[in-house]
């Protein structure tokens, strides 16, 4: 028997929609006027819950990759080419946000000790450098986070570090709760948590711990002096997996879904695996045997109803500068 949508009151509408996989939700703009400006919206869009997944890009495909494991597309199609100017030789990707006029790609190119970091507008191809060091960036409401570490201080001083698309500006934002015991060794891997705070990963490579922190409070991008960290999960039971490989040293990615920490990251034959740990202890681990290529990338991936802008004509073109 068919539902009357008309006799459904509207918030009970959103909720049900809040849960349609974003593939659908594209087909279901043509429903209605209204159903095509709810999913414009950025509290919906915000509030749309969705299944955490990762992304692995391998030289010949990419991949996304539920925790069941399964292999499968990502829903969205969309895609936006950005070809990388002759003196940005060996670009690695760092992050997207955006501005009040337009979205954003952060890039960084390595020059000596720090590196190049580039910006290019989604709508444009237009691009403007500055120097920094970055690593473990993630973006929340626009706004770039990573991690830093003062070299001049015993022991090293861990903290977070933003740069604003709006104002061009990098800025100290507030001290971490802890650091590597190690140097570049141990894992220490910001991410968004909750959708609005931090959590940070940390893995000890000689004892195998494993920390989970996360911010009590909801992240205001402008004051990071109200930031309290608090322990959320820890892990120290035998037989954990090494989140970093020794061949590389490359962070993991993560996601906290409830009570339980999924995790992908190589092993040190280059094979992609995904841990699943809860109650103090691993609960699974599956090996991605279907990705042939060895050292894959791959990253956290939270399917988003937001459209990748199409290019503006050349004429267009907006300035930006850094």
């Amino acid at each position: 028997m068919g539902v009357d949508l008309k006799k459904l009151p509207w918030e009970l509408i959103e909720e049900i929609l809040s849960r349609v996989p974003p593939k659908s939700l594209v087909r279901f703009r043509t429903v209605s006027k209204q159903w095509n400006a709810l999913f414009d919206d950025k509290t919906f869009m915000n509030h749309h819950r969705m299944t955490f997944r990762f992304i692995l890009a391998t030289e010949s495909m990419v991949y996304s990759v539920s925790i069941d494991p399964v292999i499968v597309n990502p829903w969205l199609g969309h895609s936006r080419w950005i070809e990388p100017s002759l003196k940005h030789s060996g670009m690695q990707f760092e992050g997207i946000g955006y501005d009040n006029k337009n979205y954003k790609i952060a890039a960084s190119s390595p020059r000596n000790k720090d590196d190049l970091w580039t910006i290019y507008d989604f709508a444009s191809d237009v691009d403007d450098d500055d120097w920094v060091y970055v690593e473990s960036v993630v973006s929340l409401n626009g706004t770039l986070y990573w991690v830093c570490s003062h070299d001049e201080t015993v022991p090293l001083c861990y903290h977070i570090r933003k740069f604003d698309f709006s104002s061009g500006l990098f800025i100290r934002f507030c001290d971490l709760p802890c650091g590597r015991n190690h140097n570049s060794s141990d894992a220490l891997v910001l991410r968004v948590f909750r959708g609005d705070r931090f959590s940070l990963l940390k893995q000890c490579m000689v004892t195998k711990k494993i920390e989970i922190w996360v911010t009590v409070n909801k992240i205001n991008h402008e004051d990071g002096d109200d930031v309290v960290w608090m322990n959320f999960m820890t892990f120290s039971s035998p037989n954990l997996p090494d989140l970093v490989d020794t061949v590389t040293y490359t962070d993991p990615s993560y996601f906290i879904e409830d009570k339980r920490l999924v995790v992908c990251s190589w092993d040190n034959t280059g094979y992609a695996w995904i841990y699943i740990l809860g109650d103090n202890k691993l609960i699974s681990k599956n090996r991605i045997d279907c990705v042939v290529d060895p050292w894959p990338l791959h990253c956290t991936f939270v399917p988003s109803l937001v459209p990748v802008p199409a290019r503006c004509r050349r004429e267009e073109r907006a300035e930006l500068h850094v």
